[in-house]
C-alpha cells in the first residue's frame, strides 16, 4: 500500500490536502493527509492534478503502429505504452473496415490480450465494415459491404467481452440485426452514415446508443433536413464521441455539442500511428496519409484519423471552450466508462475502483500515471 500526497484530487469533489491510498491494483480510500500514519509510504505529487486515467473508445493506432496493419498483441502493447505517456490507461483498439478474416483475427487477439490486461484493453471497436460508401471517409471502399448474418452471429456470440462497440451505418443494417448485437451486450454506434433524421431515430429506437465522431462522416444538421447530427442532439440518452483536435471540428461545434449533450458527450482521439511520434506519413485503407501541421490527410485532402492524445483533447476543451477542468475530465473518464458499461470499476476515483490514474500539471504536462496500481513517473 502507498499514498499519493500533495495533489489536487478530482474525485466526486475536488479534494486538496488529501491523500489517495492505493493497495494492489485498486483504490483503497481518500483521507486527509493529516491522518496518514507516520510509517505510510508516500509519493509527493508536488501540487499536480490527480485524475482518473483517461479512457479512449476510438484508437486506430499510435506510437508508430496501426492495429489494422499488424493485428497482434505486440501492437496492442505498443499502443498501451504510448497511451500511458498521455494519461490514457484504458482504450478500445479500433479496427477499421477490413475483411472477415482480419475481424476474426482481431477478436481473437483482443480476447487473448485481455486475459492479462483486462483493464487496459477493454475490448474491440469494430468501425465498419457495414458502412455507407457515400460517407466512407478514409475507409477502403473495397471492403465496405452489407451486414452478413453469419458474421454478425459470430460477433454477437463472442459478446462484449471481445467487442465493446461496433460502428454501423444505421440505414444499412436491419433493426433486428441491431437488436441481435445489443442483446449480446455490444454497444452499436452510428457512424459513416448517410441516414436521414428519421432513419437515425429508427436506429436509436432499435437499440443504437451512441454515435461515432459526431459531425464527421454523417449527415449534417440542416434546417429542412436535420440528419444524424440533428437526431443525435435531439435524443438526450444517446452518447456521442467527439474529436476535439481543432481539425475535425471547429471548437464552436464542440462547445455547442457539449452544451446540449452534457454527460453523454465523450472525448475520443481517433488517433493513428503519428500520435506519440514524429512520423510524417502512413497507410490507411490502401491510401497514403500525410501528417502535417498536426493534421492527418490523404493526397485528396480527406482526413485520415488524427494525431491527437487525450491529454491534448482535455487541454483543448479547457483552453478553447473555457470549461472548468472538473467539467471536462468526466468527458475523458466517467462518460466513456458509462457508455460501454464499465463505470462500476473504471472512470472515477472512488474506493474499490481500479487504480488507473493520470497525474499532470496546470499546463497539462503529464507527470506520471498509475497503471493498475503501478506508479510510473514520466
Amino acid at each position: 500500500m502507498y499514498a499519493l500526497i500533495n495533489c489536487k484530487i478530482y474525485a466526486q469533489d475536488i479534494l486538496t490536502e488529501h491523500a489517495l491510498l492505493i493497495q494492489g491494483n485498486r483504490i483503497l480510500d481518500t483521507l486527509p493527509q493529516s491522518r496518514l500514519a507516520a510509517s505510510q509510504q508516500t509519493i509527493d505529487l508536488a501540487g499536480a492534478n490527480l485524475a482518473p486515467g483517461f479512457i479512449d473508445l476510438q484508437l486506430n493506432g499510435c506510437g508508430g503502429v496501426m492495429f489494422n496493419d499488424a493485428i497482434a498483441a505486440a501492437t496492442l502493447e505498443t499502443m498501451h505504452q504510448t497511451n500511458l505517456k498521455s494519461g490514457t490507461t484504458s482504450y478500445l483498439p479500433t479496427l477499421i473496415t477490413t475483411s472477415d478474416a482480419d475481424m476474426l483475427n482481431a477478436m481473437d487477439t483482443v480476447l487473448e490480450y485481455r486475459q492479462h490486461r483486462p483493464y487496459n484493453v477493454l475490448g474491440l471497436h469494430l468501425e465498419g465494415p457495414y458502412l455507407n460508401p457515400q460517407r466512407k471517409g478514409i475507409h477502403n471502399s473495397d471492403y465496405i459491404r452489407p451486414p452478413d448474418s453469419a458474421m454478425l452471429e459470430k460477433i454477437a456470440a463472442a459478446g462484449s467481452a471481445v467487442t465493446k462497440i461496433i460502428t454501423v451505418a444505421v440505414e444499412e443494417i436491419a433493426p433486428e440485426q441491431i437488436r441481435q448485437l445489443v442483446e449480446s451486450g455490444i454497444v452499436v454506434s452510428a457512424g459513416h452514415t448517410a441516414a436521414t433524421f428519421e432513419q437515425a431515430n429508427l436506429g436509436f429506437d432499435a437499440g443504437v446508443s451512441m454515435v461515432t465522431h459526431l459531425f464527421n462522416a454523417m449527415t449534417p444538421w440542416l434546417g429542412r433536413s436535420p440528419g444524424v447530427v440533428g437526431a443525435t442532439l435531439s435524443r438526450p440518452e444517446i452518447y456521442a464521441g467527439i474529436i476535439a483536435d481543432g481539425h475535425h471540428l471547429h471548437f464552436g461545434s464542440v462547445g455547442l455539442a457539449q452544451k446540449i449533450k452534457q454527460d453523454r458527450l465523450l472525448l475520443v482521439t481517433d488517433a493513428t500511428p503519428p500520435a506519440g511520434t514524429q512520423m510524417q506519413s502512413f497507410q490507411i485503407g490502401g491510401q497514403e496519409v500525410f501528417y502535417r501541421d498536426g493534421k492527418c490527410v490523404s493526397a485528396d485532402g480527406t482526413l485520415g484519423g488524427s494525431a491527437l492524445t487525450m491529454i491534448e483533447a482535455v487541454a483543448n476543451c479547457v483552453q478553447q471552450l473555457h470549461l472548468p477542468l472538473a467539467e471536462v475530465l468526466p468527458m475523458a473518464t466517467l462518460y466513456p466508462a458509462r457508455a460501454i458499461r464499465v463505470d462500476h470499476e473504471l472512470g472515477k476515483i472512488a474506493p474499490g475502483y481500479i487504480a488507473n490514474l493520470a497525474v499532470f500539471d496546470a499546463q497539462f504536462r503529464m507527470q506520471a500515471v498509475v497503471d493498475c496500481g503501478q506508479y510510473l513517473a514520466l
